[in-house]
C-alpha cells in the first residue's frame, strides 16, 4: 500500500505505537513464538487486522525469502502506515533479538569452555521447541478438530520428526495425499 492510499483510520495507528508494539514482541518472543505474539497483537489486542487479513499476510510472508515473522511485520506495517510503517515495525521487531544475540555472542566467545554455556543453550533450545508447538496448536486450532486435517498433520509430524525425512521428500509423499483428501467433491 502506498502512502497515497492511506485512510484516516490507517493514520490513527501512530508510528511510535507501531514501533513500540513490535519492539515488545521482539523482546518477549526471542527464541520462538513471534508469529503467535504478532497474531495476538494484530488481531486480538489492537484489532489492526482481521483474522483473514492476518492469515493472508502470513501466507504471503511464507513465500517470501527471510523470516516469516519479519516478513509479516513488513506486510502489517505497510498495510497500517505504508513504507514508513513497514520500516518502523521491522526495526522494532528485530532490535531486541539483535542486541541480545550480540551480547550473548560476545559473552559466549569469552566462555566457550564453561560447562554451563552448553547447558543454557540446551535449555533455550527446549524452550523454543515448546513455544513453537504452542504456536502451531494455536494458529491451527480449528484443524486439530477435523479428521481430514489430522490425516495430514499426524503423518507429516511422524515423517519429519521421527523418521527424519527431509522436507522435500515429505512434501512429495504428503502433498498428493492432502490434495486427494481435500479434492473438490462433484455434486450430483
Amino acid at each position: 500500500m502506498s502512502s497515497a492510499n492511506l485512510t484516516d483510520e490507517d493514520l490513527s495507528v501512530s508510528l511510535h505505537d507501531l514501533f513500540f508494539q513490535f519492539l515488545l514482541i521482539g523482546a518477549v518472543s526471542f527464541g520462538g513464538g513471534i508469529i503467535a505474539y504478532e497474531r495476538i497483537l494484530l488481531i486480538e489486542k489492537r484489532r489492526w487486522l482481521t483474522a483473514d487479513e492476518f492469515m493472508g499476510y502470513l501466507a504471503i510472508s511464507q513465500t517470501m525469502p527471510g523470516l516469516n515473522s519479519v516478513n509479516l511485520a513488513v506486510l502489517a506495517g505497510d498495510h497500517l502506515r505504508g513504507m514508513l510503517g513497514a520500516f518502523v515495525s521491522t526495526i522494532g521487531l528485530i532490535l531486541p533479538g539483535s542486541l541480545f544475540v550480540l551480547i550473548i555472542g560476545v559473552a559466549y566467545t569469552t566462555n566457550t569452555d564453561h560447562p554451563l554455556a552448553n547447558i543454557i543453550l540446551s535449555g533455550v533450545a527446549a524452550a523454543a521447541c515448546g513455544l513453537l508447538a504452542a504456536i502451531t496448536y494455536r494458529i491451527g486450532d480449528e484443524h486439530w478438530k477435523r479428521l481430514k486435517s489430522l490425516l495430514i498433520i499426524v503423518p507429516t509430524f511422524i515423517l519429519m520428526s521421527l523418521v527424519k525425512l527431509s522436507l522435500p521428500i515429505v512434501l512429495l509423499i504428503m502433498a498428493p495425499i492432502a490434495i486427494y483428501i481435500y479434492r473438490p467433491r462433484v455434486s450430483s
